[in-house]
């Protein structure tokens, strides 16, 4: 089977351009990036996914290529990241959706699963931005010094060794090029201001749990053993409190889809093929 054609839209969702790729044929899946990442960190499992389903990979608003509003323009909480995937899906038109969310962009597609269920069919939790603050982001939310340092400090090494010490396991081999293309589209006065306001959302995860036993889609629930950022235990007690079908400890780090995209695909696919989006 050759390798589908990658078309690039932007679409607006509520009013801000939202840069996508979409890919193959098939029901709908959508694919959300984590925090410091943009739609390329799916890239090494999208060629087996679009083999299956439509994919869908934006940029979130304020990373990537799509617009970044200013705070004062849009909230960068989990419930304005949510309306504005919900905008998205519905400008998209293709139906409900298979959703697989990473890190931060977990707790997005939970909400929107929660808040918007009508959307979506199937839902996979990738290392989710649930419980608890990322161990490696609480420096920067001291008021005075965390802004300086994010806004002003937070150069291409700091990136690389933030994705080398707690995205990656152990010895994985960096992915420096790409780790590069996050930093290039981070290293802009609007889009580290965009990525400090979230990661001071993020901070406050109480509304994200309040809403699990709002969410009625079928979930798989996946963890990296040497996931540093979210301590893989969580993940017993967030499938437990999902009423999850399934949860998968995998031998990687933070970033499955990055580290392992066979084995991520592999594990993933009978999961989503098992419930036709429509």
């Amino acid at each position: 089977m050759g390798e589908a054609t990658e078309e690039i839209r932007d679409i607006a969702a509520r009013k801000f351009r939202l840069r996508c790729a979409v890919v193959g044929e098939g029901p709908p899946l959508l694919l959300l990036h984590g925090f410091l990442m943009n739609r390329h960190a799916w890239d090494d499992v999208i060629p087996v996914f679009s083999q299956h389903f439509t994919v869908i990979a934006p940029d979130l608003p304020g990373f990537g290529e799509s617009e970044k509003p200013p705070p004062t323009r849009f909230a960068y909480t989990v419930e304005a990241f949510s309306e504005c995937v919900a905008d998205l899906i519905a400008a998209l038109r293709l139906g409900r959706m298979h959703v697989i969310g990473q890190g931060f962009a977990s707790a997005v597609a939970l909400t929107v699963a929660a808040d918007y269920a009508e959307f979506v069919n199937r839902l996979v939790l990738v290392g989710p931005h649930v419980y608890t603050a990322a161990k490696s982001a609480r420096v920067f939310d001291w008021p005075i010094l965390g802004t300086f340092l994010f806004k002003q400090l937070y150069g291409r090494s700091v990136l690389r060794s933030y994705f080398r010490e707690s995205v990656f396991s152990p010895g994985f081999p960096l992915p420096t090029a790409r780790i590069d293309s996050f930093y290039d589209d981070f290293n802009a006065p609007s889009a580290r201001e965009s990525a400090f306001a979230t990661m001071q959302a993020m901070q406050d995860t109480r509304s994200t749990v309040a809403r699990i036993g709002r969410v009625k889609a079928p979930t798989f629930v996946v963890w990296g053993a040497s996931d540093k950022l979210y301590p893989p235990q969580l993940g017993q007690r967030l499938a437990r409190e999902l009423s999850a079908e399934r949860l998968q400890i995998m031998n990687t780090g933070h970033a499955p889809a990055m580290e392992d995209p066979l084995a991520f695909t592999s594990t993933v696919l009978p999961f989503l093929r098992r419930g036709k989006a429509t």
